[in-house]
């Protein structure tokens, strides 16, 4: 079983334009993130690379796993450790085809047949959601609430990763429901403080995995 993160961080210099991409990753990281997620729409490949270089200088150097949303070519070119694939993207089955065995592959799915198809296709993780109202994509579906997302969790078969809207105040209740980790862009990204933003994640976290147990 590869080892999936519990605090993923998605840089984003759209819905903010304080800092780069490994800025955001920097102080994300220094704040507790353990998984970084470069993800950038807009731009060339030869842009994205250039971006995605800086990025994950500051990953290796500490450590922390990085996935590049989308682009399978171009996780491959940099060797990062993984890919993460939307459902309108490549198909799991396909990118298990071309991407090296040891390489971390997320699948964002909607609906229960799409979640069950990523997981029988070898998906190492599930990215589910929006949980809550989220203003980070503009093509976001309404909210998929706590009740539906603790279903998620109790009949996947791998790691969920809750995404969407997420915040400090509710990743308690995120986690309560049984999901492995969470995602989050705005909670971070756009903080003045990115990595006391953090932080607070981080704390919400471990104290919802601790309410799980006992």
């Amino acid at each position: 079983m590869k080892n999936i993160g519990i605090l993923h961080i998605i840089t984003d210099i759209t819905i903010q334009s304080q800092f780069t991409h490994n800025q955001l990753a920097e102080m994300a990281i220094a704040g507790g993130a353990d998984t970084i997620q470069f993800r950038q729409k807009n731009g060339s490949t030869r842009q994205h690379i250039e971006m995605l270089e800086l990025v994950k200088s500051v990953c290796t150097i500490n450590s922390v796993p990085l996935i590049v949303n989308d682009h399978a070519g171009v996780a491959i070119a940099m060797e990062v450790d993984g890919a993460h694939f939307g459902q309108d993207d490549m198909p799991i089955s396909l990118a298990k085809k071309i991407l090296p065995s040891d390489m971390i592959i997320g699948a964002s799915a909607r609906t229960e047949d799409k979640i069950m198809d990523a997981i029988a296709s070898g998906a190492d993780y599930i990215g589910f959601g929006p949980v809550f109202h989220t203003n980070s994509k503009v093509d976001a579906e309404k909210a998929k609430g706590l009740d539906t997302l603790k279903h998620i969790c109790q009949i996947a078969s791998c790691p969920v990763i809750a995404i969407g809207g997420i915040t400090k105040e509710t990743t308690y209740e995120v986690i309560k429901r049984g999901a492995h980790g969470i995602a989050v862009i705005s909670a971070v990204c756009a903080s003045p403080n990115p990595k006391q933003a953090t932080q607070s994640l981080l704390t919400e976290i471990q104290r919802g995995k601790q309410d799980m147990v006992t």
